[in-house]
């Protein structure tokens, strides 16, 4: 078999073992071996050149900064931030933002007709309102330290200052974006609940609320005088 250059590509292609028997093929693929040859770009693509090392970072050997925790985010750092009040002047910021979930609902007074036939069909809605919003507040309380001692590590101040809001025996001031788009300025605390958390500086927790809108409830009672034929008189009603 004569040897050429067609012969032997299309060999190799096929994965021949004519290709082997060429003269010195074993020498030469055991020597192509011992080297590493260059990639061949099948993309149009620029290679570009590429910083091997490690960045150079300066970690500065304190015990007290090994465990600490992040740093409370700020409220222009934060997208729907949570604050309270109670008499509208000083807020209490939650320090991490929490999840919030709004329900709201009608009620509606509904009357059915007995044996009113296929011509009324359902029940006649005599009345109807707005009932409160129910808010439910979910979220996270996190410690100084992610390691240590209950003092060091626990959220306790934060723990402290959200009770003192939560067991205010008012309507607490409230806001927030989403609550304020619904017109909701001040909510009423219905209860509380800290679960069991995983880990010894995170404390959660859940707030369930109702709104609550301002009512003038004070009717004001309207005298004058009334006067039938000869007869005049003061009425109050």
């Amino acid at each position: 078999m004569e040897f050429t250059n067609e012969n032997i590509l299309l060999a190799s292609l096929m994965g021949s073992k004519v290709v082997e028997q060429i003269p010195r093929f074993q020498a030469v693929q055991n020597e192509a071996a011992k080297h590493v040859l260059p990639p061949v770009r099948f993309l149009p693509i620029i290679n570009q050149p590429v910083k091997v090392g490690y960045p150079n970072y300066q970690v500065e050997n304190n015990e007290d900064l090994l465990w600490k925790n992040d740093p409370v985010i700020s409220e222009e750092n934060q997208f729907f931030p949570f604050s309270f009040s109670v008499d509208g002047i000083e807020w209490y910021l939650l320090p991490l933002e929490p999840m919030i979930n709004i329900q709201g609902s009608n009620r509606i007074i509904k009357r059915n007709i007995a044996k009113a036939g296929k011509n009324l069909i359902g029940s006649i809605k005599e009345r109807w309102s707005t009932d409160d919003y129910e808010i439910t507040i979910t979220g996270a309380l996190y410690g100084d330290r992610m390691f240590g001692k209950a003092a060091q590590t626990y959220p306790r101040t934060e723990m402290e200052k959200l009770r003192d809001f939560l067991l205010t025996p008012n309507a607490l001031h409230v806001r927030c974006e989403p609550l304020q788009i619904l017109g909701i300025n001040k909510i009423v605390i219905e209860a509380m609940n800290f679960p069991f958390t995983k880990g010894e500086n995170v404390q959660a927790y859940e707030i369930r609320a109702v709104s609550d809108f301002p009512y003038n409830l004070i009717n004001k009672r309207k005298t004058g005088k009334l006067t039938v034929g000869e007869t005049t008189g003061e009425f109050d009603r």
